[in-house]
């Protein structure tokens, strides 16, 4: 799809990824190793009471369902950023999240006729219908080509 077809109130949902305790250990040793994300001991005395995946985890998770959705890929161009992350709940070994998005702004370029920016609204929720986590990004967006 390309920004001409994501209009304000679209929705999309997409697939869902099961997060095990091996895949939150390992990522959070390599970019947030913080004990309540590595150490199931150190983990069960914290205020969480286990191992939880580390939000940026989680953020990648819904960034890469996202794109395998496939909604705006062919016309992205990129993002200028992203604003209002909240983590609302923690994410533990075998939740299964999904995302739901919803187009929120869109305006085409005033400068450049051939894009537009599109901002799309996003939530991360678990297998138990609770919203983990929401963001909003501003997508650049390709319109589609005059045939």
């Amino acid at each position: 799809m390309y920004f001409d077809d994501l209009t304000v109130g679209y929705t999309f949902d997409t697939g869902t990824r099961t997060l095990s305790e091996e895949a939150i250990i390992a990522f959070a040793r390599e970019y947030d190793a913080q004990p309540f994300h590595i150490d199931a001991g150190a983990a069960a005395q914290s205020i969480y009471g286990g191992i939880i995946a580390s939000g940026f985890h989680t953020l990648l998770t819904a960034f890469q369902l996202t794109l395998e959705a496939g909604v705006w890929n062919e016309a992205s161009m990129g993002s200028p950023g992203m604003r209002d992350v909240q983590w609302l709940a923690p994410v533990r070994p075998g939740d299964t999240l999904r995302v739901h998005a919803r187009v929120v702004a869109s305006a085409p370029s005033s400068s450049r006729p051939d894009r537009g920016r599109t901002e799309i609204a996003y939530d991360v929720i678990n297998q138990s219908d609770t919203v983990v986590m929401r963001y909003t990004a501003t997508h650049i967006l390709k319109r589609a080509p005059e045939t």
